[in-house]
């Protein structure tokens, strides 16, 4: 039992498409959730509480945050475009931790978490439980 809890078996992937499929769930819906609170609040982040690292405007900031954490986010969960759905969140995450926090893990810890998820995943691809995969199938002949 120890032994094969030390040196797990190979993974097989029906396990990493799974592993993937919560890791996209629990991350998108996560983001989906802050995306949705800026959304509530959109008229007091708009008027100037919002920051605005890259000088486009508090109301331009938050609208864009708002359609990467929201409406992205959702796809990033669904593995819906996933590629292109995952580049607004690491864009985001990015102006995040260095802009808004200035590259300071403890105050950007949970933009660089973000940051660094978004990536890994962005590479890995969204695994065979994903919209992207069952699009796929039913288009190829």
């Amino acid at each position: 039992m120890i032994k094969s809890f030390l040196f797990p078996k190979k993974i097989t992937p029906q396990l990493y498409s799974s592993l993937l499929l919560c890791l996209r769930i629990l991350f998108g819906l996560l983001v989906a959730f802050h995306g949705l609170e800026k959304l509530l609040n959109y008229e007091t982040l708009a008027s100037g509480a919002f920051p605005d690292p890259i000088g486009i405007g508090s109301a331009m900031s938050v609208s864009l945050a708002v359609f990467a954490e929201l409406f992205c986010g959702l796809a990033f969960a669904a593995g819906f475009l996933f590629r292109l759905s995952t580049l607004p969140l690491i864009a985001t995450m990015a102006i995040a931790f260095f802009g808004v926090h200035g590259g300071n893990i403890i105050e950007g810890e949970a933009a660089l978490i973000n940051l660094v998820v978004f990536i890994l995943l962005y590479i890995t691809g969204p695994g065979r439980y994903a919209a992207d995969a069952y699009i796929v199938k039913k288009i190829r002949f």
